[in-house]
């Protein structure tokens, strides 16, 4: 039977997470409530999500 190949995992991009203002670092996300500060949610269109915990909050949109 043949290997599969497999694809190359991307690295993290940790970077992407912060954003520097003068001396300090500051987060974009917001950090999991039930995880704690090192656990970010991954903010998708609608909500921010958990991938740890699956703790999900829903963003509402106003259209008018």
């Amino acid at each position: 039977m043949p290997k599969k190949k497999t694809k190359p995992k991307k690295p993290m991009q940790r970077w992407k997470l912060y954003q520097v203002s003068g001396n300090k670092l500051e987060r974009k996300n917001k950090s999991c409530p039930k995880c704690g500060t090192g656990t970010f949610l991954a903010a998708h269109k609608d909500r921010l999500t958990c991938g740890k915990c699956k703790y999900s909050e829903m963003i509402s949109s106003e259209k008018k």
